[in-house]
């Protein structure tokens, strides 16, 4: 891995990748596991591990196209998907084959039910079961910040805070007494 680390700190950088568990990770790679809950952070800390750590993650993201974007991306498709599109203007379902991307990515489950009837009628009903929006928009609302009590509702989300926030440490201070102005600009305003 990095030719800096030890058997045993490449073994806890490859280990700390399964579950993004130091302590864990600590254990697996053989440290004492009484003192695992120290001893991981403490390897995390270390500059050389946590550079390894850096590494090894990105390139697992490029060998495996999996990324933080892309994960948000897909929570993201869940969490707006509209119902709405998986039916036709007359309120038969479509079949899944016609569905969006969109829309079939907040599908996390399809059951079809085929019954032959005695007459050679083929009946088919499909159960389609939608992926928790409520859930999927709970973890981008904690992504954003959005539930966090400490940054509260003037938040940096908020275009219109970060420009006020932006725009108070901007001014110059006001001057309790400014000197005298010997310019002739009142002058030519009340001319």
């Amino acid at each position: 891995m990095n030719p800096k680390l030890t058997d045993k700190q490449a073994a806890f950088v490859a280990e700390y990748l399964v579950d993004m568990n130091s302590s864990a990770a600590a254990r697996r790679a053989g440290y004492a596991s009484r003192n695992a809950n120290v001893t991981g952070p403490r390897l995390l800390a270390d500059a050389r591990i946590s550079a390894a750590v850096r590494a090894a993650m990105a390139e697992r993201e490029h060998r495996t196209r999996i990324s933080a974007d892309r994960v948000l991306a897909e929570i993201a498709r869940i969490a707006f998907a509209d119902v709405r599109a998986m039916f036709d203007a007359d309120g038969l379902p479509r079949p899944i084959g016609e569905l969006d991307g969109d829309t079939a990515a907040a599908v996390a489950g399809l059951e079809v039910s085929v019954t032959h009837g005695e007459d050679g009628s083929i009946t088919r009903i499909a159960k389609v079961k939608i992926a928790d929006k409520l859930a999927a928009l709970e973890k981008l609302g904690r992504h954003l910040g959005l539930f966090d009590p400490k940054r509260g509702p003037g938040s940096a989300e908020n275009p219109i805070a970060l420009l006020i926030k932006h725009a108070q440490g901007t001014f110059l201070p006001t001057v309790a007494d400014p000197p005298e102005d010997d310019d002739d600009d009142d002058r030519a305003i009340a001319a």
